[in-house]
């Protein structure tokens, strides 16, 4: 990945990657950073990378079988219509349901406020082998809990601190963890908000309070810039992704795993039976 023959001309590793030049209140979330195709290119790398995503999960499954270890987490952070869903079903789909461990975070229900706030994400971790897919994630107690008011301000900014830990720990038992922040414009959301009403099999997606959360933009955006700011480390990097254009969210989602699962130089188990005996066997049953 990288050359201009597959439409990236820099990595999206690279050229996604959070730092001081990310600035949310200034994201182009139309823009296509580091890709130079159109759709349909970005359709059919879709397709073809996603093969490659299936074989390397497979081979992270087939250890964790035989003991390894070590897993991946893939953290999906923004705004209602972001399209987090479809990222699951869009990238996470072309691999098999049996190794990953997906979890989609809602309103803490009345067990899990009476624990930590962390509680419940321990809970849902991805156990060895698995790819987890977190569908917001804790980040949503230094995100709404700050913007609503939901707890007190000494309470979320001591947050960034406990999650650096964790994610710190998390990382150091063997975990790759990927965290995307997917942002979109005002002008697309309300577009995607404005679909949902007119689709019948939109309905179930809509709810009235998106409505309210998006007179709160502003303290949204200052909200996810300290998340970026006091939350992107090396063994847990934050990587901005401009969610406008669907079809390129995607591909760049798919490459950011790809390049996760390359990280970790798998290849394929040795067998802990003989080969040849067994083929003897299996003739002669």
């Amino acid at each position: 990945m990288g050359n201009n023959g597959d439409g990236w001309h820099t990595p999206a590793r690279e050229v996604l990657r959070a730092g001081p030049h990310n600035q949310v209140a200034e994201l182009d979330t139309n823009g296509t950073p580091g890709f130079s195709g159109d759709k349909e290119l970005g359709t059919t790398l879709l397709e073809e990378r996603g093969a490659v995503l299936s074989d390397l999960q497979e081979m992270l499954f087939a250890n964790g079988r035989l003991g390894d270890e070590r897993s991946v987490l893939l953290i999906l952070q923004g705004m209602d219509t972001a399209g987090k869903g479809g990222m699951v079903r869009s990238v996470i789909g072309h691999v098999d349901p049996q190794g990953v461990d997906h979890k989609a975070f809602g309103v803490p229900t009345p067990e899990e406020k009476r624990h930590h706030f962390l509680w419940r994400v321990h809970k849902a971790l991805p156990r060895d082998g698995q790819l987890g897919v977190f569908d917001r994630s804790h980040y949503e107690d230094v995100l709404v809990a700050r913007v609503r008011n939901l707890v007190p301000e000494t309470v979320w900014r001591r947050r960034y601190d406990e999650i650096n830990r964790f994610e710190s720990d998390l990382a150091g038992n063997g975990t790759t963890i990927v965290k995307v922040a997917m942002f979109v414009s005002l002008d697309e959301q309300k577009h995607r908000l404005a679909e949902r009403l007119e689709r019948r099999d939109k309905h179930w997606k809509y709810n009235p309070s998106d409505v309210d959360e998006r007179a709160l933009w502003p303290e949204y955006q200052q909200a996810y810039q300290d998340m970026l700011d006091k939350t992107d480390t090396e063994h847990a990097p934050w990587y901005v992704v401009p969610c406008d254009r669907k079809w390129y969210s995607r591909i760049a989602v798919m490459e950011l795993l790809i390049d996760a699962f390359e990280g970790l130089d798998l290849d394929w188990p040795e067998p802990n039976f003989d080969i040849e005996a067994e083929k003897r066997r299996l003739e002669e049953s």
